[in-house]
């Protein structure tokens, strides 16, 4: 009673990560949500952005749930007010941020600890991301990022697209891997970061690679379900056989990916109109497109050249149509 709010919480610890450019303090009573922050972000380039780095603060609580727990979370319920952002599962699972002050909340039940995936990347990552996005003034993409030598191609289509099969086929054939499923540009330079942790592949991936060894070892992973049913293996990248962007990437292109198959001779690699370009860009990331910097990103990135990219006869063939637009 003499604390109703929980303010005096007694000793914490706390870690710091470089990560999407910003310098990130996480702080917790609980060993066990500092053990998943390091699971996520440990051993990543530490990528920077400018020459100060911005800083960000994270608490995180561990609480025991008062309601009975059920085996799928609730979906996060978004609102806001106040100067803050909120995500909410439930009474015992849900983020608070304060993107003016570059501080979240993030409480989280035991419950969620068992089987962490939820709590990774709908209240964890959705925390980081944000922060970085408002205190940064990044553009938010929805897509994968792989490149060589600095220089690098956003890959872009909807879920099922084949965004991460491209994205491993690229990381196997030698370029470097920044970012699977979420890119963060700074409008004015095109640089782009990213978080590259994990790879999630479909098991209809598998008959795609060559390498038997390397199918061994994408099997090894453990298997997540997304929310959709789907159930993709998660590669940590971080002990892979490929390599990670050792910097954010400056942007060469943006390129979308088409189910159809190209024919014959028929050329993979296709440049967009202009106006076509800003139709597919702006209707592919509506969230985005909402954001104070997408009409310089969407300016500088049509003039780097956006395309589609049909599916060759062998995995190989695209990555191979993606590489004159890397030198």
């Amino acid at each position: 009673m003499a604390d109703p709010f929980f303010e005096r919480l007694g000793t914490t610890r706390s870690v710091s990560k470089q990560i999407l450019g910003g310098r990130f303090f996480f702080s917790s009573q609980s060993d066990a949500l500092l053990d998943l922050v390091e699971t996520t972000y440990g051993g990543l380039p530490g990528y920077m952005l400018s020459a100060a780095s911005s800083e960000f603060h994270v608490e995180l609580r561990l609480v025991r749930r008062k309601e009975r727990a059920t085996h799928v979370p609730p979906l996060v319920q978004m609102q806001s007010g106040a100067g803050l952002l909120c995500g909410v599962m439930d009474a015992s699972n849900y983020v608070a941020l304060m993107p003016a002050q570059r501080k979240a909340l993030i409480v989280a039940s035991e419950d969620m600890l068992i089987n962490p995936y939820h709590l990774r990347y709908e209240l964890i990552e959705f925390a980081v991301f944000t922060l970085a996005t408002r205190g940064m003034d990044l553009v938010p993409l929805h897509g994968a990022c792989v490149g060589q030598h600095g220089r690098g191609l956003l890959l872009l289509g909807a879920s099922g697209s084949g965004k991460s099969t491209l994205a491993l086929n690229s990381l196997l054939h030698g370029l470097d891997f920044l970012a699977e499923d979420a890119v963060f540009v700074q409008p004015d330079d095109l640089l782009a970061t990213g978080v590259p942790n994990y790879l999630h592949v479909k098991a209809d991936a598998l008959p795609l690679i060559e390498e038997e060894y390397v199918r061994r070892w994408i099997c090894s992973a453990p298997v997540i379900r997304r929310r959709s049913g789907i159930e993709k293996f998660e590669i940590d990248l971080r002990t892979s056989l490929g390599r990670l962007a050792e910097s954010p990437m400056t942007l060469k292109g943006a390129v979308f990916l088409s189910a159809e198959q190209a024919n014959g001779s028929a050329a993979l690699l296709s440049r967009l109109s202009a106006d076509k370009a800003v139709a597919r860009l702006t209707a592919d990331q509506p969230y985005a497109a909402s954001q104070p910097g997408w009409q310089t990103f969407l300016q500088r990135t049509v003039q780097a050249g956006v395309y589609e990219l049909r599916r060759g006869k062998y995995p190989r063939a695209s990555v191979d149509a993606l590489l004159p637009l890397l030198a």
